[in-house]
């Protein structure tokens, strides 16, 4: 890897759904967990996509 190529946080996205709708299932809310997962993701993605640039 060079050191000017930004890396992809996607798979946070994926795995924050993912957890997200299991522990919401456990709570009862897996639509509340699906969209605290993705967004909780989506954070973690952009903090390593920014922290590479």
């Amino acid at each position: 890897m060079r050191k000017n190529e930004p890396l992809a946080g996607g798979v946070f996205v994926a795995l924050g759904a993912i957890v997200g709708v299991v522990v919401g299932k456990v709570q009862g809310q897996p639509s509340a967990g699906l969209l605290i997962g993705v967004a909780i993701g989506t954070v973690i993605a952009v903090l390593v996509w920014r922290g590479t640039r």
